[in-house]
């Protein structure tokens, strides 16, 4: 490998997929979009417990009421950006499919695309964090999410393993649990401890956990040296 390189809400549509939609549909989805910004740069500012939802309609310049068009409660705007993170590792596996890139590639740029959005935000990062921790019905579904997420990560890692890039004695399941772990370990501590940019140290943690995967640097028995 080289070194460089249930309540559901309604997903959130890509400007580009937008205006082929007709008026009334692109403009709901423009309202969705406006919703969850605002939601969630008041959720990174003064956190979950804090920001009401007229705060988040004000901020996104809609009607109290609207809000409730498109989520139940604040909390399911984290829900909904929890599906955002399914459909990341959904593109990156119709990516690996293609095999025009190293899976250790699509890998690393998968981590990218997770952490990216709230790279520049810690406290968007511990405001996800606590809402598991503080609401059931949350936490069931980010478990759920996660749990699904994993499922695709193991087809990635299969392809990865079909193509002879990634060690065959790991079973796949391992090797996506132990993605998601680097990913959001990687996540957490800079949340807490915001030093630095996220994304350079994202990186260190993805090096040495694909470099243990790499079967050219493995010898069973031996530690991984990593990838040089």
């Amino acid at each position: 490998m080289s070194h460089n390189q249930s309540q559901s809400t309604r997903p959130s549509p890509s400007a580009a997929s937008s205006t082929l939609l007709p008026r009334r549909e692109r403009r709901k989805a423009e309202t969705y979009e406006r919703l969850m910004r605002a939601a969630l740069r008041l959720f990174a500012e003064q956190g979950l417990s804090d920001t009401t939802v007229e705060q988040i309609t004000e901020a996104a310049d809609v009607g109290k009421g609207t809000f409730f068009n498109y989520f139940p409660t604040k909390e399911h705007v984290l829900m909904a950006f929890g599906d955002s993170r399914i459909k990341k590792i959904q593109a990156a596996r119709d990516e690996a499919r293609t095999g025009s890139k190293p899976i250790w590639q699509v890998l690393r740029r998968l981590g990218h695309s997770l952490a990216e959005e709230a790279s520049h935000s810690p406290g968007l990062l511990r405001s996800i964090l606590v809402a598991p921790l503080s609401r059931e019905p949350v936490r069931e579904f980010m478990a759920g999410k996660l749990e699904e997420g994993r499922s695709v990560l193991e087809e990635i890692f299969q392809i990865g393993q079909d193509r002879n890039e990634l060690r065959a004695d790991l079973a796949v399941a391992h090797m996506a649990r132990g993605f998601q772990q680097s990913v959001f370990g990687a996540m957490v501590l800079w949340s807490i401890d915001p030093r630095g940019e996220l994304l350079p140290w994202l990186d260190v943690w993805l090096e040495m956990f694909l470099g243990g995967l790499d079967p050219r640097e493995y010898r069973p028995g031996k530690p991984g040296r990593g990838r040089g």
